[in-house]
């Protein structure tokens, strides 16, 4: 079961849970490990302490793990691994949830949250969804349903070229000048695939998406507050 180094902490608690599966990997199980282990480095790095509770790591099947802190932004790992320069295809479930006590990597964690996540990939693959989401919260979850796997069809219309400049925009923060200078391009080549890969939609899309999850897990909170309360009586 390849993993990365551990996190050497011990959490319980609602978390993020990210599951992510290659498609198609049984055609060529070798090439989509490796694709898998050069992601989990660039999600390492993207993701460190405290908002990273546990390594990533996959597993024999070559389904990709993370748990993440509630607060974390789970859509930056979708970006890299959809544009990534050596991107394959994936499905992506998030899920929030709870998490049982533990330590090592998520590939080793437990709990209600893994278990929505894995039942949200397969559910994945029979609808085709390339992300599903679920946060528990049930005003939230359906607004989530209809948009996520939206951005999962903009992002993987992108041309390599698109690609590149999403990358250097939505994970870089890098404007369209900026952009065109790290790529030795002119500006109007950059604004020409700028427009024609719906950059800006995606952009905005993300918002959307970050805000709904963030209303959940806020709404969430509120309730567990009162439940706690009452159960102390």
């Amino acid at each position: 079961m390849p993993t990365l180094q551990a996190v050497p902490a011990r959490f319980t608690g609602r978390a993020l849970v990210l599951f992510g599966d290659v498609v198609r990997s049984r055609r060529d199980p070798e090439g989509s490990s490796r694709w898998l282990r050069t992601l989990c480095r660039a999600l390492e790095g993207a993701y460190t302490p405290p908002e990273r509770i546990a390594s990533f790591g996959f597993t024999q099947g070559d389904e990709l793990q993370g748990l993440l802190a509630p607060t974390a932004d789970p859509f930056r790992a979708v970006l890299l691994g959809a544009l990534h320069e050596d991107a394959r295809p994936m499905r992506w479930s998030i899920t929030l949830g709870d998490v049982a006590p533990g330590t090592g990597p998520a590939t080793e964690r437990a709990g209600e949250a893994f278990i929505r996540a894995r039942d949200g990939l397969a559910a994945a693959k029979v609808h085709r969804d390339g992300i599903v989401i679920s946060t528990g919260e049930p005003g939230a979850d359906r607004l989530l349903g209809d948009l996520a796997p939206l951005l999962a069809e903009l992002l993987a219309e992108l041309t390599p070229s698109q690609a590149r400049i999403a990358r250097l925009m939505l994970i870089e923060d890098l404007r369209q000048a900026d952009v065109a200078d790290a790529l030795g391009v002119s500006r109007a080549t950059v604004s020409v695939a700028h427009g024609r890969g719906h950059i800006r939609s995606i952009d905005r899309l993300l918002d959307a998406l970050r805000g709904i999850m963030g209303a959940a897990r806020l709404a969430l909170e509120d309730t567990a507050v009162p439940a706690a309360a009452e159960g102390a009586r």
